[in-house]
């Protein structure tokens, strides 16, 4: 394998890597704004909404 094609490889990992990374904001983006209109009612503690569980990470 020539080093041309391994830089290759590299690059097209990176590529694929920074499309996810996109695709990844996009949907957060999305769901933030799918969530605005709740937070302009107030916040969960405010409504009396449950938010989410505080359960301890496991190590």
């Amino acid at each position: 394998m020539s080093d041309g094609t391994r830089e290759d490889k590299a690059m097209t990992r990176e590529e694929r890597l920074a499309a996810q990374l996109r695709g990844n904001l996009r949907r957060r983006k999305a769901q933030a704004r799918a969530m605005a209109p709740a937070r302009k009612a107030g916040d969960a503690a405010d409504s009396g909404e449950p938010g989410l569980p505080k359960t301890p990470r496991d190590s």
